[in-house]
């Protein structure tokens, strides 16, 4: 699994009940979406930082998503490059399926 860490910020005034109003209109791009095992969306609003961790069922299909025209959506949504870093995720522990979840060497 690939997790990504995407990052970006919002104007100043933003409260949490905008930013959920903006995640709540992009959401449905990315439910069904193919290799996507989850998202979450997150909120500062010490800072108005905003972003999402993506977990992915590999790279590829992390790197499929975070194209270029992903970026220009972003940039034009936000005013802003978005920050994206990718982390491996080796081990996951799912307490709504009381799962602990490996991937195999």
């Amino acid at each position: 699994m690939i997790t990504a860490f995407v990052q970006f910020q919002l104007a100043p005034e933003t409260t949490l009940d905008d930013a959920t109003a903006i995640f709540r209109s992009t959401a449905p791009r990315y439910l069904g979406l193919r290799g996507l095992i989850r998202k979450h969306y997150i909120f500062n609003p010490d800072n108005a930082k905003a972003g999402g961790f993506y977990v992915f069922e590999n790279r590829a299909a992390a790197e499929a998503v975070f194209d270029d025209a992903w970026r220009a959506l972003v940039n034009e949504k936000y005013g802003c490059e978005p920050e994206l870093t990718f982390f491996d995720s080796p081990v996951c522990v799912d307490n709504v399926k009381g799962e602990i979840i490996v991937l195999p060497k």
